[in-house]
């Protein structure tokens, strides 16, 4: 029985593209789930999807002109989503809209453009691929880009986490400080931006929205602490990547999808059995009669 077991969770990884695939989801479940506690913590968990709309011109953009590059379409994703954020943004200052409804507004605008470009260049890229992703096709020049990619956004995280916090929780206190809240944010939606990016190869657009924002939504019901959440996320994505892996391989079915409901089922568990704030928690304090 424990063979049978073993083998089930072994032999899959003894494909190149397996390895790959798990490397990359890995990488990931490091970069993106963190950036979503940071997010939830600013109220701001929905902005994930719009962003992800963000980056789709720049992406079909360069798979115009290169092909399917990967350091290429990265680019132009993340060239396309800083332009639209830091538009959003100056909206926002000069006419005094609210930043949700700018960033919506042209968030969606970017995504229709998108699929005009590739509808109107007859290309025979399937917008599938751009929605879900493709992980177990992940190259070695692929993976290269993508756990490179995922150090830059750790290392930013790691270098200025403190101002993050600070930023979200007391923009006045960094003025006293004599730093710009400003300039805080326009790094944290950069890295916000490079995650969509990097994920966008593995899992697409709309899964690597699921990547961010669903171990983060999670870890609150478990940890109130900043470090906890952090711990938890990361942990519960690497999980759901390789029992999404393992589904995919012995399933026949689609990797990205997979590891997201697989997170969306841990959301649900946490909701209900959490320690924090969870159904049970709160059935718990409830007086007994």
């Amino acid at each position: 029985m424990l063979g049978v077991i073993a083998d089930w969770f072994m032999l899959p990884f003894g494909y190149g593209f397996m390895r790959r695939a798990l490397v990359a989801c890995l990488a990931l479940s490091l970069t993106a789930p963190v950036i979503g506690v940071l997010l939830t913590l600013r109220g701001l968990s929905l902005i994930g999807e719009p962003l992800s709309h963000a980056i789709m011109p720049g992406v079909a953009i360069a798979y115009l002109l290169t092909g399917l590059s990967l350091p290429w379409i990265m680019l132009g994703g993340l060239t396309a989503g800083l332009i639209t954020v830091f538009m959003a943004s100056g909206i926002t200052l000069i006419s005094g809209l609210k930043s949700d409804a700018a960033m919506s507004s042209l968030f969606l605008t970017a995504m229709a453009l998108a699929v005009l470009l590739i509808y109107s260049s007859g290309s025979a890229l399937d917008l599938s691929h751009l929605l879900f992703g493709s992980i177990l096709a992940v190259s070695w020049d692929d993976l290269l880009a993508i756990v490179i990619t995922a150090s830059v956004v750790v290392a930013g995280l790691a270098i200025g986490m403190r101002a993050l916090m600070v930023e979200a929780l007391d923009p006045g206190f960094l003025r006293v400080q004599g730093a710009r809240p400003a300039w805080v944010q326009g790094a944290f939606m950069t890295l916000v931006v490079l995650s969509l990016v990097v994920g966008f190869q593995a899992l697409g657009t709309l899964m690597a929205v699921g990547l961010m924002i669903l171990p983060a939504t999670l870890a609150r019901f478990w940890s109130r602490r900043l470090e906890g959440m952090v711990v938890v996320a990361a942990s519960s994505a690497m999980a759901a990547s390789l029992l999404g892996l393992l589904l995919s391989y012995h399933y026949a079915v689609p990797s990205g999808p997979a590891i997201v409901l697989l997170l969306g089922a841990g959301y649900v568990f946490s909701v209900i059995g959490g320690r924090h704030d969870s159904m049970l928690s709160r059935w718990r304090r409830l007086p007994s009669s």
